[in-house]
């Protein structure tokens, strides 16, 4: 059962009222109810206007709504160039198809991949029970910066970037959350920590960095429609030869999106050039304690946000 409302008020409140999920592109949702780990009922958005599309203020900051596809990001000319990582994140996810009709409210929102979490053969913190299966089982695919009892990494490539940017998210009550504290790694029973009720109404960016540079980049399995095993976003702003800002986030290493700071404080204040890396680089993997299957996983954050750097660097 579900219901199409054509505002926000309308849509928080049968989601108040049925205790049901909100219900956008479908791109997790439908495979979840699929794997009967949701029956619903479900809140129709796609009426939701107001919620669609990018609105820039007189200070040159921007709101994406919650229902601008992926798609929609990658290809706005505005958002490449004022926010090329978020930009080239939105490119580089899944496939078109997915693209077009994944939102990048349920981008942030959604559910993670864990096996056993999927498999209603077993139980675990997200389904009502008391252990992590992972943990002592399967986790090849697991965390490897470990922030509590469930091991499965964050799915969320958007947030990835948009912590890079010190973005927030928007609700319906009007209340504002930087993207960084929308999860809690210490939280074993949920993905994210948007209230019960709640509906996310978007993005806000702050106004861009003059002369930025930027890059994303993946690791996976196979070359198309793969989910990372690790991602990475980086971010630097240049005075002449020096490096005066520096944001660099990682993705599908820990059970929220990080900000790899120790790299970021490495790099302050010095030349940006790629002789600047081999500090800067020790510190990706800082907060590392592997798991036993996840061993592989700090090397490949390592070279990951080598990579993205130097793209960065190289890039004038």
């Amino acid at each position: 059962m579900s219901t199409a409302p054509t505002s926000v008020h309308a849509a928080a409140a049968a989601l108040r009222e049925s205790g049901g999920e909100a219900r956008a592109g479908g791109t997790d949702i439908v495979v979840r109810a699929r794997d009967r780990l949701t029956a619903g009922p479900f809140v129709e958005l796609h009426r939701v206007a107001q919620i669609r599309g990018t609105a820039w203020a007189d200070d040159g900051s921007a709101r994406i709504g919650a229902l601008t596809t992926i798609a929609e990001i990658a290809g706005d000319p505005a958002l490449r160039a004022g926010y090329p990582a978020l930009a080239a994140t939105a490119s580089a996810l899944a496939t078109p198809q997915i693209r077009a009709v994944a939102t990048i409210g349920g981008n942030l929102l959604q559910r993670n991949r864990c096996a056993y979490y999927r498999n209603p053969a077993f139980s675990c913190f997200q389904t009502g029970g008391a252990s992590c299966p992972a943990r002592e089982g399967d986790h090849l695919y697991a965390a490897v910066i470990d922030q509590g009892p469930c091991v499965a990494p964050h799915p969320s490539s958007m947030a990835v970037a948009l912590l890079a940017y010190d973005a927030s998210v928007r609700a319906d009550d009007g209340t504002s959350t930087p993207v960084g504290d929308l999860y809690d790694g210490a939280d074993p029973t949920r993905d994210h920590r948007l209230a019960p009720g709640r509906l996310l109404t978007g993005v806000e960016l702050p106004p861009p960095a003059a002369g930025e540079s930027a890059a994303y980049h993946r690791a996976t399995g196979r070359s198309r429609a793969e989910w990372p095993l690790v991602e990475a976003v980086a971010r630097v702003v240049r005075t002449g030869t020096v490096i005066t800002g520096v944001a660099v986030a990682a993705g599908a290493v820990a059970r929220t999106p990080v900000r790899l700071t120790e790299v970021e404080q490495a790099l302050l204040g010095r030349p940006a050039a790629s002789e600047s890396l081999s500090e800067a680089l020790d510190g990706s993997t800082a907060r590392c304690s592997p798991l036993p299957q996840t061993g592989y996983k700090a090397g490949l954050l390592r070279a990951t946000v080598q990579e993205v750097l130097e793209q960065t660097l190289d890039r004038s």
